[in-house]
């Protein structure tokens, strides 16, 4: 029995491996295809690299060069859904660095490879097919960075190539470009370089037929004339990769694999659910009384009660059945509402938004604060200001490949569980909150002012959650901004558009109808086709975001978006400059405050102190914090006023001793010796001076090795000629030596009343407010 049990596991790995020498064999034909995208060449090829994956690809643009293989298993996952994984990962060897950290090597994920591979996934997820609910996994390698070209549109494009060309079942490809504007012209897939000139920052993702898949942009108030533009010239261009994809795919003569089970419901169980509780649904849907809440108990009653009757008459029926033949007759009232009678559950207005609300400077210690209310969502709004020494700084291989250096000003938004009347596990690294953050962070970053003083945190807490909190956490942001005092440019607003299709019956691809659907709640996000958000002032577009779950949207679909968002978001300005119209002239009372001070070079050693003690412990005891600017000034960072002033206080008692006379350059003056030292000795022209050096080869003509052979004393006068300040150190230069000679001197002295108070010769301020 045991060599039989034997015997067929040894099948089993016969079959693995013969199944692994027909995916390898199949991807060891190495192919090669070019795409003009203007001035530039991508290449993409394939057949040469990790040829056991079920596809991989190797994009190339410059020698920046990015590989993506894509693995999907065969034996279907217990998922209720697509459970698809996409890593984007930044290997420092492809920047040629060595990683910082204690074991130098790649730690932990960033902010950007999160982001990234959000970017991806949104680009291919849609193109799946329905029910296809197996475990696939998708990894991004960096294999080489020129520093030129950005490795994030390119993975894009790897990853379509890579599922193009394996046997996995995905209805694409896709092509990807990024798109720059600089001095008025549209840049395709432009260098770093020109990226930091440029107005806009758009990728756009596009299927074949010149179809929409996936929008992420950040845009420097772009007019929307402009930005549609822009969208239309990076489609084009998409179509060109995607003919590229195809052609590889013709010349290796791709077969998809027929997967075991695609998840489907029975169409008997369907049709049971619809003549059972269609009417029960369409009520609850057309009840306006409800709120969020009682909307989803109410459906949640009637699918309990349905899914019972469904186990009963159908007692052989998979869980997934039961519960999806309810959800699909859910979806199916709920979208025909909208399509045939042009009705929303809430009963608003296709292009009407829900009632907003806005109050500022909620709670004085804050140095800003907001609440922003849309509807049933609800967010919470805080600035705070801190030094230019607490900005974020990038580690030096995001920097390398990815060209993100120090961030003055960040937006951090949460969602804990009780926004959805949920529980759940607080802190950590949440993925589609920073995709959320980092969304609203673009649509506010292009009105804060350049050169403000300090760095700008906004926190952006979402207390009620029913549909477009991101888009809330803008409008909130803008709002504590102005409280503040920050001097932006002009006020943000965003919305969230939804879409409501009807696939062509013989072209399941192409659009019938459709609607729009402006500002939508959380369901009409859940049951519908897309995720649209665009945010901006009233001139022009800052951030736009569009998710979709079709496999396309018409150029057309998205320029109505656009438009229908534009109007949306003026109307919400408009409330919002009902709230507070304009930023403070002042910041509040109890914000930090910002101060220069000048210390010569004489004077550095004793502000600083040995081994910068004093500032050490000028930070420690104030709460401030220190930075040099130049040779002279240091800034000085205090968090409320109050710290300020002990900090100049501080200041004044580490100085006091440092008093310098105004004295003359060649002139005799008496010193008192405070110590005597094997070098030299410690002496004082005026009582409250620091002690400085007279070193033994300035005491007298004869050399000498102690000052006691001269018979010199602590508390003994002696005459010495000052020849000013060391124009390196700035230490005090003074000698006996040239006195020994019988030239005839006349002496100074220096009194204790004579000495200088703390002015502007010791240590001068200058308020940097601004």
């Amino acid at each position: 029995m045991r060599y039989l049990v034997g015997l067929g596991r040894t099948f089993a790995r016969l079959h693995v491996r013969s199944c692994h020498q027909s995916i390898y064999s199949r991807n060891s034909n190495p192919r090669r295809v070019g795409v003009d995208l203007g001035e530039k060449k991508l290449e993409i090829s394939s057949g040469s690299l990790a040829r056991f994956a079920d596809g991989s690809a190797v994009v190339q643009l410059g020698d920046t060069s990015v590989m993506v293989t894509a693995v999907s298993k065969t034996k279907p996952s217990l998922s209720q859904f697509m459970p698809l994984v996409v890593d984007y990962r930044q290997k420092a060897a492809a920047a040629g660095r060595i990683p910082t950290n204690y074991l130098r090597r790649e730690l932990g994920t960033t902010d950007n490879e999160i982001l990234t591979s959000r970017l991806i996934d949104r680009s291919i997820r849609p193109l799946f097919p329905p029910g296809y609910f197996y475990d696939t996994q998708v990894l991004c390698n960096l294999l080489a960075v020129d520093g030129v070209n950005d490795p994030d549109v390119l993975a894009i494009n790897a990853a379509s190539a890579a599922l193009a060309l394996s046997d996995i079942p995905w209805h694409g490809p896709i092509g990807a470009v990024r798109v720059g504007i600089v001095n008025g012209e549209l840049l395709v897939n432009p260098t770093r370089a020109e990226m930091a000139s440029s107005s806009l920052n758009l990728i756009v993702a596009g299927a074949p037929s010149s179809q929409v898949v996936m929008i992420e942009a950040s845009a420097e108030n772009v007019l929307q004339q402009d930005f549609c533009h822009a969208v239309k010239v990076g489609v084009k261009h998409t179509q060109q990769i995607i003919q590229a994809i195809q052609q590889l795919v013709r010349e290796q003569k791709i077969t998809k694999r027929t997967p075991m089970k695609m998840f489907s419901v029975p169409t008997e169980m369907v049709e049971h659910v619809r003549q059972l509780s269609s009417e029960r649904i369409y009520a609850v849907f057309t009840d306006y009384t409800h709120d969020k809440i009682s909307r989803d108990e109410a459906i949640n009653k009637v699918r309990l009660e349905t899914e019972e009757d469904l186990k009963e008459k159908f007692p052989q029926a998979e869980p997934f059945e039961v519960i999806e033949s309810f959800n699909t007759v859910s979806k199916e009232v709920f979208r025909n509402l909208v399509l045939n009678e042009y009705k929303r559950c809430d009963g608003r207005e296709l292009t009407a938004l829900r009632k907003i609300s806005c109050d500022i400077d909620l709670f004085k210690p804050l140095h800003g604060s907001a609440l922003f209310q849309r509807g049933q969502t609800q967010v919470l709004c805080s600035v705070t200001f801190d030094s230019l020494e607490s900005s974020i700084k990038a580690d030096i291989i995001t920097t390398a490949l990815s060209g993100i250096k120090d961030k003055n000003f960040m937006l951090h938004y949460e969602f804990p569980p009780y926004a959805t009347n949920e529980t759940g596990k607080m802190g950590g690294l949440n993925r589609r909150e920073l995709g959320h953050g980092a969304l609203a962070e673009k649509a506010l970053r292009p009105i804060i002012p350049k050169d403000f003083p300090f760095t700008i945190r906004v926190t952006a807490e979402v207390l009620e959650s029913n549909g477009s909190s991101s888009m809330a956490s803008a409008c909130g942001g803008s709002l504590a901004l102005m409280d503040a005092g920050v001097p932006i440019s002009s006020a943000v607003a965003g919305v969230a558009i939804g879409l409501i299709s009807k696939a062509n019956p013989e072209k399941p691809s192409e659009i019938e109808d459709y609607r729009l659907l402006t500002d939508i709640l959380g369901i009409e996000d859940y049951l519908g086709d897309m995720d649209f958000k665009l945010a901006g002032t009233n001139k022009g577009i800052t951030a736009l975001q569009a998710d979709v779950k079709i496999p396309g949207l018409p150029l057309k679909v998205v320029m109505e978006a656009i438009q229908q968002a534009t109007v949306a978001k003026r109307e919400i300005l408009g409330i919002m400059n009902k709230c507070i119209a304009k930023p403070r002239e002042k910041r509040k009372e109890n914000g930090p405050v910002v101060e220069n001070v000048r210390v010569p070079v004489s004077r550095r050693a004793r502000f600083v102190g040995p081994g910068g003690y004093n500032l050490r412990r000028l930070q420690a005891q104030t709460g401030v914090t220190i930075s040099q600017v130049d040779e002279e000034t240091f800034s000085v960072f205090a968090p409320t006023p109050g710290a300020m002033n002990e900090a100049q206080d501080f200041i004044k008692e580490i100085c006091k001793d440092d008093q310098e006379q105004q004295l003359e350059f060649g002139a005799i003056y008496t010193a008192t010796i405070s110590e005597i030292r094997d070098i030299g000795v410690m002496v004082k022209l005026y009582p409250n001076m620091t002690p400085v050096l007279l070193h033994n080869s300035q005491l007298d003509h004869k050399r000498i090795k102690h000052p006691s052979a001269l018979g010199l004393e602590v508390g003994q006068e002696i005459q010495v000629k000052y020849f000013g300040r060391d124009p390196t150190d700035g230490r005090m230069r003074l000698s006996r030596k040239v006195l020994q000679s019988p030239a005839a001197t006349v002496v100074k002295t220096l009194s204790e009343k004579q000495s200088i108070s703390m002015g502007a010769s010791s240590i001068h301020r200058d308020s940097n407010d601004s």
